[in-house]
């Protein structure tokens, strides 16, 4: 049973491999009681920046809304691996929100933030406590790797060199790991056909200046029929992006499909 009455809380959430992860939770005012939304924002974001802000206000006249800091970025512990083992922080912050008597849990996640939710949907399935109802991915990539334009090439220097990674710390407050990924986590792209029969959402902005449309309908392909694929004229990349009333379209999709997911 959930409270009657609720507040707005912080708490600091222990991931699987012990990383300290800020979060905090708003109850909501909107009418799905049983619903919260899962915000997981993008690379060199945090739970305090004003466009997480923005979409979890948004967000919060829907469903109550946890927002968190992955690791490397805001107030959490440890350092970035730009999407990997980001995985075991949105799973932690699933698993919070379970144990504030959400029975129904909707992932949604801009940027890298979008892959996670993807690559997590296809890793906690069946009835774990860290598993979703619902996923929506905004602005996500397909493939590791991607090259293919400018911000993309200036966000791989940021990651992959020392003085890169320097300018992310000091300048974009974001920690970076120094290492390759060994292995190389499952891609987007590969994840998606294990998230069904889970509903999921693809969002992606047909102006976007890091990733093409390829990628969403690289990712809506891979569900086999078993995805929305939402191409929004004139949108740019991720939460700065996204307009309020488009969040509200993704908050009224997510209560729709909290419903079938949970049923599954």
């Amino acid at each position: 049973m959930r409270p009657v009455t609720e507040r707005p809380r912080r708490a600091t959430l222990r991931t699987q491999d012990a990383i300290a992860i800020e979060a905090a939770y708003e109850p909501g005012t909107g009418p799905s009681g049983d619903l919260a939304i899962v915000l997981a924002h993008g690379f060199t974001g945090d739970l305090e920046r004003p466009h997480v802000r923005r979409a979890a206000g948004v967000f919060a006249q829907r469903a109550a809304v946890v927002t968190f800091s992955f690791r490397g970025h805001g107030r959490s512990g440890g350092r970035s691996t730009v999407g990997d083992r980001e995985v075991l922080d949105l799973a932690a912050a699933v698993e919070w929100a379970r144990s504030l008597g959400h029975t129904r849990v909707v992932t949604v996640g801009f940027s890298m933030g979008g892959s996670v939710v993807l690559r997590h949907a296809a890793l906690h399935r069946g009835r774990t406590e860290a598993r979703t109802d619902g996923v929506v991915a905004v602005s996500a990539p397909a493939r590791w790797y991607y090259r293919g334009t400018a911000p993309m090439r200036r966000l791989h220097w940021v990651v992959t060199r020392p003085a890169g990674r320097m300018v992310g710390r000091l300048g974009l407050r974001t920690r970076i790991h120094p290492y390759d990924w060994d292995p190389v986590p499952l891609s987007p792209v590969e994840s998606v056909p294990l998230i069904a029969p889970t509903p999921l959402l693809v969002v992606h902005g047909d102006s976007d200046p890091y990733f093409p449309v390829d990628h969403p309908r690289m990712l809506a392909a891979a569900a086999e029929g078993g995805a929305e694929l939402w191409l929004e004229p004139g949108m740019g990349h991720a939460e700065h992006a996204a307009s309020d009333e488009l969040l509200g379209r993704i908050g009224d999709w997510a209560a729709r499909a909290a419903v079938t997911g949970a049923a599954e």
